[in-house]
């Protein structure tokens, strides 16, 4: 099989609404797209750039794909695992993790292509379809209640609701939001590192009756010692923590499993944070062996990169929730395809690779 061409391009798309979290509000998002041509087959991915998570712009993910692309045009190989396998060798010339990502998800949509399989049955299916959350941004209480209950008349059965700006006003929130809904739906929560072990204190002090799922990392990277403090004299009520901001890569994931001290029960694991599939099912499979849940997340993203997230996400045993929500924010997507949304929960496609088509 030869390599006939590598092709990149950039696209601004704005967001169905702005939405805010504890650090900015966001309007558009910045998106890359990758094309591997291989003879009549053709292998698809996208980046989701963004310094605050993944240390890079599009910008500098686009000149890494370029540099990438030089290498790759006219190599002639045996089959595109081969190219996974050269794909750590380049990380000098790819140095951002959703550059990374981009290609490497080409490279295994193009490899299941070859096998004539959708991804996850390439991969192995490990977990039945799930339901994913879908985010509500930090918003004015009557907002954050008519978008909870719009997002529940679509279909969705589990929301996250962002936090940590004001422990008082997320409460509130939460509370109003819980009113409305009733309790059959799955409430997760994410003050992005927004508070300190005072405010996490009240919190759950103040959360308990709530029945909250999750609670995503609220504390700064490197300060998980605020959440011990914040959980003396707790009882087991206390929602799980989910480490976010301090796990990126395969790095991060071993640092967190040799800390006997981890108050984190899972891990928030994203293909644009660890740069890829390939790096993202050796997370999995380290979280799998420490019995640690996995949430899958994203960005905002096309869901061409949201598909190649859950092709991986249904293929590790230690997949527990899914937030994989960040193509609905989305005002139009050049990609179609990839999953279907069915009661809440994300199924991928019985077509080959990811099942994706690009306009």
């Amino acid at each position: 099989m030869r390599i006939d061409g590598v092709e990149s391009w950039r696209e601004r798309i704005p967001l169905r609404e702005p939405y805010t979290i504890a650090s900015e509000t966001f309007a558009d998002v910045d998106l890359l797209f990758v094309r591997i041509v291989a003879g009549a087959r053709v292998g698809h991915g996208s980046a989701s750039p963004a310094p605050e998570v993944t240390g890079e712009t599009v910008e500098a993910a686009a000149v890494a794909v370029e540099a990438m692309a030089s290498r790759l045009h006219g190599d002639e190989i045996a089959s595109a695992r081969d190219l996974l396998a050269a794909l750590p060798d380049v990380d000098d010339a790819i140095a951002g993790p959703a550059a990374r990502a981009a290609l490497d998800m080409a490279l295994w949509d193009l490899l299941a292509k070859e096998r004539g399989l959708p991804l996850i049955d390439l991969l192995g299916r490990a977990v039945a379809p799930l339901p994913t959350s879908v985010t509500l941004g930090i918003q004015p209480l009557e907002d954050a209640v008519r978008a909870a209950r719009e997002r529940v008349a679509e279909g969705f059965r589990a929301l996250k609701v962002k936090l940590g700006r004001d422990v008082g006003a997320d409460v509130e929130r939460l509370a109003s939001i819980r009113a409305a809904v009733g309790p059959g739906i799955a409430l997760r929560t994410d003050p992005n590192m927004g508070y300190d072990s005072a405010a996490l204190r009240r919190f759950l002090d103040d959360t308990r009756a709530l029945g909250l799922e999750l609670c995503e990392q609220p504390v700064p990277r490197g300060r998980d010692d605020q959440i011990a403090l914040a959980m003396r004299g707790l009882d087991a009520t206390a929602p799980p923590f989910v480490a976010d901001e301090s796990l990126h890569d395969l790095a991060d994931a071993r640092a967190l499993v040799a800390n006997a001290r981890s108050p984190y029960a899972a891990w928030n694991l994203k293909l644009m944070k660890c740069g890829g599939v390939t790096p993202a099912r050796t997370i999995a499979a380290l979280a799998a062996s420490h019995d640690i849940g996995l949430m899958w997340g994203c960005n905002d993203e096309s869901r061409l990169s949201i598909a190649g997230a859950l092709h991986v996400a249904l293929a590790s045993p230690a997949t527990r929730w899914l937030d994989l929500d960040g193509s609905f924010d989305l005002s139009r997507d050049p990609a179609r395809g990839g999953f279907e949304l069915v009661d809440g929960c994300l199924r991928t496609l019985d077509a080959p690779g990811l099942g994706v088509e690009l306009d």
